[in-house]
Formats: C-alpha cells, structure tokens, sequence
C-alpha cells in the first residue's frame, strides 16, 4: 500500500485535527509521517494532552474498503484533486471519488436549491442542467432531494458530480440509490466521510463547501431563507466565485431565498446562456500543488510565541493576519503557535481564516 496516503489519512482520521490542521501540518513538516511523529510534542507544547493517533491498521482497513467499493482517494496537491477547490483555507486533504475522474478535468458549475420544490421549478431545472451540458459545463450538486435531484437528471448524459454528506456507500435520502449509483456509472460521486458514515446535520455543511469549492459560480434555483441553498451561496461568495440565482413569486416562500440573494447582488438568471456569461469561458481545472513554506518556532521578546499568541486570542473570532501584525512575530510562528494551541484541543478555527481560544 502507499505508505504517505496512509500516513496522510492517519493524520486526518486522528481526533481534533481538521482540514486546516492537516494542512497546516503538513506544509511545516514536509510530510504526512513527519507531522505524525512532530504530533505529541506539538500538543504538549500547547498545554494539553496529545491525541490519540488513528492506527496504520484502521488506515489500511478504510483503504481497503474505498478500493473494495470501486473508489480511489483523491489527494489534496496531487494528481486529479480539483485546482479550484485546493484554493479554500479548509479544502479536503482527502476526498473519496468513485466513477468517472475525467470530469475533474472539466470547468463545474453547481445547482442547488429546496428539497422540497416544486414541480414547476424542478422541471425548469432539469432543463437548465441540460442546457449547461451542453455548453460544456459540468453540473455539480449534493444528492438531495428535489432541485439536486433535476440538476442531476438533466446533466447525466453531458456530465455531472453529485457530493454527498455520508459515506461513499451510503445512499442518502434512499429514494436516491439508483439515482447514486447511476453516477458511479455515468457521472462522479465525491464523498469526505469515510464509508460506511451516515450523513448528520453537522456534515452537510462541509459537504456544501466542497460544492461551492469545485466550481466557477454556483446557481441558485430555489431556496428558502436561512436554507442550506444560501449557506452553499455563501461559501460560493467567501471563496470569490460567482453567486447566481433564479427569481420567482414573491407569493411563494421557496422564492424568498432567490429574490434576497439577487436584491443582495447575484446575478439573476434565466437561461444557460446568462450563466455563461456570468462564469465565463470553461477552464480545464488541474491540481495545484500546496503551498510550501518552512516556519520555525521563535521567540518574541523573551516570550515563548505560543504564549504571545495565547494572550492575543479570546471567545471571540479573531482574523489570522490580525494575530500576526499585533503579535509583531512572523506568519510562520504564529501558524506554528496555532497548531500547538489546535492539537492541545485549545484552539477553535472558523470560516475567513479566523481563530478564537476555547473556553476552558
């Protein structure tokens, strides 16, 4: 077996150590199995207690499943990984594909919209799927029911990936297995969640990231206020992408989410042709690598950074530079500060690169 993939997946399996963390640990030591053994100490050094490190064996045993299943891992920096989605602060250092790779190659846009939506509206989408298809675009949606379920439908025969929240065998709503099994075979299914995890509220919005992080710009069909749909459009908006979406009744509550996000400034769509337009040419999407750099621990002023930092940090998010240009040491202790506060499980990390210190 591929000794760093079982490394790097260890590390991301390992309790409190997220997509950031991964990362970030990564990029300072060169590799998956240096930052495992670098691990212990760095808790240590954060004032608290190392965690307990997933073993090779678990690794190899989720390899082994993945492989069983007919899927692959996807590493972040390598290979087919999606460039616009190494681009996000916390893009999956693994994702889990199954079906086929060479849509990656290919310039996405996602559709998303309500579970519940109506028939009209379904039926509109289906043809807008089609439509983008046809113009060369892949259409990337979550698997839902309703508007996902269209998008999907409409974009079978040019090429669509659907992201689901569970397990890459774990057909969620079930009403979907076919519908699920039928991009293994004709389009692609991404997943995060090791197999066999059934989806949790808590996952779907990691899930939505991933959406939003693959494409150009994201379209949305129909969606009510405060709905999963808007936090997809906002995680679009975050990572500088293109914010779309279709207008409908102001008598109809499913609209509501629509007509705010184009009053608010997305594009108002109609046709295919207005989301080409918005999103530009297609652009073949290709690994990008990690950015490399080598931070070392420093000192300030007789202080150890870590508790430099920890004097800057409170309950309250803090944006990242902002430590760094109060804490008057480089970018790269503070990252380093950071991680020993993150895997002493002191540490918590929000959306926008901001950081706050967690309450004892």
């Amino acid at each position: 077996m591929n000794d760093d993939l079982i490394d790097r997946l260890r590390l991301l399996r390992t309790a409190g150590i997220g997509p950031v963390t991964h990362r970030h640990l990564i990029t300072r030591f060169g590799s998956a199995a240096a930052a495992l053994d670098a691990v212990p100490d760095l808790a240590r050094r954060g004032g608290g207690k190392p965690p307990v490190i997933r073993s090779r064996s678990e690794a190899e045993r989720e390899m082994t499943r993945v492989e069983a299943l007919g899927g692959r891992f996807l590493v972040l920096g390598q290979g087919l990984y999606p460039r616009l989605l190494a681009e996000l602060e916390d893009a999956p250092p693994l994702l889990i594909a199954k079906g086929d790779l060479g849509l990656l190659d290919r310039a996405a846009v996602a559709m998303v919209g309500a579970r519940n939506a109506s028939a009209a509206v379904c039926r509109f989408a289906r043809g807008l799927a089609h439509d983008l298809g046809r113009s060369g675009l892949v259409v990337v949606s979550g698997l839902a029911r309703g508007i996902d379920s269209a998008a999907h439908d409409g974009a079978l025969e040019s090429g669509t990936i659907g992201v689901i929240a569970g397990g890459i065998d774990v057909f969620y709503p079930p009403e979907n297995e076919a519908r699920q099994k039928g991009l293994f075979e004709r389009g692609l299914v991404l997943a995060e969640m090791p197999p066999g995890t059934e989806p949790r509220a808590r996952h779907f919005p990691y899930r939505n990231r991933i959406i939003a992080g693959l494409c150009a710009g994201t379209v949305v069909v129909e969606a009510a206020p405060r709905s999963g749909s808007l936090i997809t459009a906002r995680l679009a908006a975050e990572a500088g992408r293109e914010v779309m979406a279709v207008p409908g009744s102001p008598l109809d509550p499913r609209a509501q989410g629509c007509n705010q996000l184009i009053r608010d400034g997305a594009t108002l769509i109609q046709t295919a042709d207005d989301v080409m337009e918005s999103v530009g040419p297609a652009q073949p999407r290709f690994a990008s690598p990690v950015d490399r750099y080598e931070p070392v621990p420093e000192t300030l002023n007789g202080k150890d950074a870590v508790a430099v930092v920890e004097e800057l940090l409170g309950p309250s998010p803090a944006p990242v530079d902002e430590i760094i240009r109060l804490s008057g040491a480089s970018p790269g202790a503070v990252q380093m500060a950071l991680l020993e506060l993150d895997l002493a499980g002191r540490l918590d990390r929000h959306a926008g690169g901001k950081v706050s210190l967690r309450p004892a």
